[in-house]
Formats: C-alpha cells, sequence, structure tokens
C-alpha cells in the first residue's frame, strides 16, 4: 500500500515538474520570437529610413543640379549628371524640368512686361508734356484780364489749345493702337485685295497736307496689281508714310508713288525730295517715338512709320529706306502678291 502511494507520488510530482518546464521552455520560445520580430521590426525600419535617406540626398542633388543650371540661358538645355535610371527618379526629373521652363518663361515673360510698361509709361509722359504744357499755358492766358477784351487773341487762344487737345487725343489712340498691334492684341485679316484702290485711298487721306505745302503727289501710271493686304491697315500705313514724306519736304516740291512688281513681292515705293536720312538712322527711324536729327524742332509724334512697320509685318511684308542726308528718301513697302502666298 506504501510503496502504491509513494509511486503514485512520485509520478504526480514528475508530471507536475514536466509541465513546469515545459510552460518555461514556451515562454522562452515566445520570447525569442517576440525578439526576433522586434529586430526584424528595427531592421526593416533602419532600411526604410536608410533607403528615404538615400532618395533625399538624391532628389536633394538633383534640385541643386537643377538650381544651378537656373543661371544658364533660356535657350540652353540644364543637363542633370545623375545616375538617374527610367524609373521614379526620371519622372520627377522630367517634371522639374517642365515646370522650371514654364518658371522661367512666365518670369521672363513678366520681366519684358514690366520693362514694356515702363518704357511706354516713359514714352508717354515725354510725349504728353509738350502739349499739356501748352494748355496750361494757353488756359492761364484766357484767365488773363487783359485778353477778356480781346475776342482775336482769346479765339487764337481756343484754337491752340484745342489744336494741342487733338494731338495728345491721336497720340494717345496711335500709342494704343500701335501697342495691341505689337502684343498681337488686335489681328485683322489679310486677303487678295487691288492695290489701286488702297493707293488711292492713302493719297487722298494726305492731299490736303499736300496741299496746304503746295507739294505736287504723283502717282506713276502702273497694272492694277492683286496683293495680300489689308485695304484700310495698308492705306494708313501708306499714309503714315506719305504724311512724312510731306512733312519733311520743303515747299513746291514733289512727292512720287511708283509701284514695281517682283516675283513674290510687288514694291510701293515714296520718293520725297525732303532732307534725307543719314544711312546710321535706317533701322532707328522704324522705333517707336524716334525722331530724327535735326528735326526735333519740327510738329510729330514718331510714331508714323513705326505704325506702318507694324502693319507690314502682320501682313507677312516689311519696308525699307533708301536714303541719303540733303537728298531725299525712298521708303519702300513690299507686300506678297496674290500668286505667290504660301
Amino acid at each position: 500500500m506504501i510503496g502504491t502511494a509513494a509511486r503514485r507520488e512520485l509520478v504526480s510530482w514528475l508530471a507536475a515538474g514536466q509541465t513546469g518546464m515545459n510552460r518555461a521552455a514556451t515562454e522562452w520560445i515566445l520570447i525569442w520570437i517576440l525578439a526576433v520580430c522586434l529586430g526584424i521590426c528595427f531592421l526593416l525600419l533602419l532600411s526604410v529610413t536608410a533607403y528615404f535617406l538615400l532618395q533625399w540626398r538624391k532628389m536633394d542633388r538633383i534640385l541643386d543640379s537643377f538650381q544651378a543650371g537656373d543661371s544658364c540661358d533660356g535657350d540652353q538645355t540644364i543637363s542633370v549628371n545623375l545616375d538617374i535610371q527610367e524609373t521614379r527618379e526620371s519622372r520627377v526629373v522630367s517634371q522639374l524640368q517642365r515646370i522650371l521652363t514654364n518658371t522661367r518663361f512666365r518670369e521672363e515673360k513678366a520681366v519684358r512686361e514690366k520693362d514694356q510698361i515702363m518704357e511706354l509709361l516713359s514714352d508717354l509722359s515725354h510725349q504728353l508734356k509738350t502739349p499739356l504744357a501748352n494748355i496750361v499755358m494757353d488756359t492761364e492766358l484766357l484767365l488773363d484780364p487783359m485778353v477778356y477784351g480781346d475776342e482775336e487773341r482769346r479765339r487764337e487762344f481756343l484754337e491752340h489749345a484745342r489744336s494741342q487737345a487733338g494731338k495728345m487725343q491721336w497720340l494717345l489712340a496711335s500709342l494704343l493702337k500701335a501697342s495691341r498691334l505689337e502684343n498681337g492684341m488686335i489681328h485683322f485679316a489679310v486677303e487678295s485685295a487691288w492695290i489701286k484702290e488702297t493707293i488711292a485711298r492713302a493719297v487722298e487721306a494726305v492731299y490736303s497736307q499736300a496741299a496746304a505745302k503746295n507739294i505736287m503727289l504723283v502717282v506713276e501710271t502702273f497694272q492694277d496689281l492683286c496683293l495680300i493686304h489689308n485695304s484700310k491697315w495698308t492705306a494708313e500705313a501708306l499714309a503714315n508714310i506719305l504724311e512724312n514724306a510731306i512733312k519733311y519736304s520743303p515747299e513746291n516740291s514733289s512727292v512720287c508713288v511708283t509701284v514695281t512688281c517682283l516675283d513674290l513681292y510687288t514694291k510701293i515705293s515714296i520718293l520725297d525730295e525732303g532732307i534725307g536720312i543719314s544711312e546710321k538712322e535706317y533701322n532707328l527711324v522704324f522705333k517707336r517715338f524716334y525722331r530724327g536729327k535735326g528735326v526735333e524742332q519740327q510738329e510729330g509724334s514718331g510714331l508714323g512709320l513705326y505704325l506702318a512697320q507694324l502693319i507690314a509685318q502682320q501682313e507677312k511684308g516689311y519696308i525699307t529706306v533708301a536714303s541719303k542726308a540733303g537728298e531725299g528718301s525712298c521708303f519702300s513697302l513690299f507686300l506678297l502678291n496674290a500668286n505667290g502666298e504660301k
């Protein structure tokens, strides 16, 4: 009986010890598994951090390269000397290239527009200064008590003030028209049209000015031609050239208009017997508000030839000048022949 009970107790004790050992082993296994998982997570976190740091450094180098290339001229292509495969980085570089190009283009456009506005305001203030001063002076003279009873002098001052106001109005309208043409805000249709009627309209527009100086307007006989142009705008361009010719020609002289048909273009030349232009001023006379040497004191705004050149360019034509100081000038407007249009 005693031996049997002892054996039972021994077996029970051994079973309890085995269970405790199994429980401890299980706990150690769980601890090791948890440690291994934490280690793997730490390694993954470390790897991801290293990857992102590497990508960040690579993107930093890309941005530094673009920033360094930003000082290059706009026409040059910025080269990024990095080992970039056809992956996500290459797409980022391509997008950065487009963003940088668009940003530079907009920045340059903004700078150009700002410069144009500043130049326009400067030119406008310079051109309006004289007529405004004249109007103020006429107004002050009209307020003078000594002029109240002199109707003739009052009328003279009023006429002069009206003339200066008209000059300002014409100047502002011409400048606005030139700016719109220059910036592409005005687009007029060009078509095949007969040139003889256009020239007649231009001559008619300046006939009274020529008559006032007893200048003979001569249009040499020519066969009517069909040219690519806008009759209204071309007549204005020709009238501007004719007006310049009349303005700087002496009294009792003549201004001649000739038409010559060439292969692709037709040349409309306007010859005068005026003061002429030196060769150094050939390109300058087409600039806005430019006044030739020796004519600063004469009436004029320096917009006529500038407008004429803008109109010709809209019609795919151009204007040239040939002249010598003291020997008159020849301005030639070239317009595309109707059969020469591309």
